[in-house]
């Protein structure tokens, strides 16, 4: 075995815009109107964002109605349904909208096809809170998560149909299911594939050229994260032994006995302390050498919400 151990980073890997953005809300809030503020569920799905949060005055909570009159409110960035703003409203809250701009883009789409008339065919997860959010923006839904759902599912009316997708699904995990919608209900809307989202389809791009260089994929993410367990799936469907951690303190060194070339990429929602803490653990079991791969540089960016732009006087 070689002492030293050569270790890949995927590019591009850790945060997205949505997430990013999400954070800043929470972070801002905090300087804007003083702790403590209230988050519904998990601003995003990675325990040190968390934990950090917490810290620094955040308190999350399960439901709207555990937060006290007055309370500075913010939806997670998974997207709430209409039941929940609803609920915030009826009290008056004080709001602020985490939800990535592109899953709110996902809620407008299924409203409108709604509004034209069609069924809605959701594309996701069964109890990810964006597919919750989603289903409670329409009246229905017909959840499906593979092409077996697709052959089992029954619809009231298959000439009016539209689907639209779980934004934490790439273009690839989401062609073969709507290739049988397609099949099974000719007459079927849906939106164009580059309303997928960016950010989870390049993750996984980049876990597909890193796969061929590697013998180990580390994939820093949380459990609850779907994107960060689909880069670990996608690497083992690519031949390329993976493990999710949380941290560098899930790394098990047995794992990389033998191993001298190790990738390492991180889910959307892992901050890029994590990736750097894992590097550091690991030479402290071998020298080490980093390469950072090559790959799409994301320039996406998307503004706070006007009403804490305005709190903060900070124009667009």
């Amino acid at each position: 075995m070689n002492d030293t151990l050569h270790i890949l980073l995927a590019q591009p890997r850790g945060f997205c815009a949505g997430v990013e953005r999400a954070i800043e809300i929470v972070e801002k809030a905090l300087q804007v109107y003083g702790a403590p503020v209230y988050v519904r569920h998990e601003i995003v799905h990675n325990k040190w964002v968390v934990d950090d949060l917490k810290a620094k005055g955040v308190i999350f909570v399960a439901e709207v109605d555990e937060i006290p009159d007055g309370g500075v409110t913010i939806f997670s960035a998974h997207g709430i349904s209409e039941k929940v703003e609803n609920s915030a409203k009826l009290r008056d809250l004080p709001v602020l909208d985490a939800t990535c701009p592109l899953v709110t883009k996902v809620h407008n789409e299924a409203k409108r096809y709604e509004k034209d008339g069609c069924e809605i065919i959701l594309i996701g997860h069964a109890g990810h809170p964006e597919v919750e959010g989603t289903s409670g923006r329409v009246n229905k839904v017909y959840l499906v998560s593979n092409v077996a759902d697709v052959a089992a599912l029954e619809v009231e009316r298959p000439e009016s149909l539209a689907y639209v997708t779980q934004t934490t699904l790439s273009v690839d995990d989401t062609r073969n299911v709507i290739d049988a919608l397609k099949s099974k209900f000719p007459a079927i809307q849906g939106p164009d594939v580059k309303d997928i989202c960016y950010a989870t389809q390049n993750r996984q791009n980049a876990v597909r050229e890193m796969a061929t260089l590697v013998e180990l994929i580390l994939v820093i993410g949380s459990a609850k994260s779907s994107n960060s367990n689909r880069l670990r799936d996608l690497a083992e469907e690519l031949g390329t032994p993976a493990y999710l951690v949380n941290d560098a303190t899930d790394i098990n060194p047995a794992w990389l006995e033998s191993v001298n070339r190790v990738g390492i990429t991180a889910g959307a929602s892992a901050p890029e302390l994590l990736v750097n803490r894992a590097i550091e653990y690991l030479s402290t079991l071998r020298a080490v050498e980093v390469e950072k791969l090559g790959g799409v540089q994301e320039t996406v960016h998307f503004n706070l919400p006007q009403s804490l732009r305005d709190a903060m006087r900070v124009p667009l």
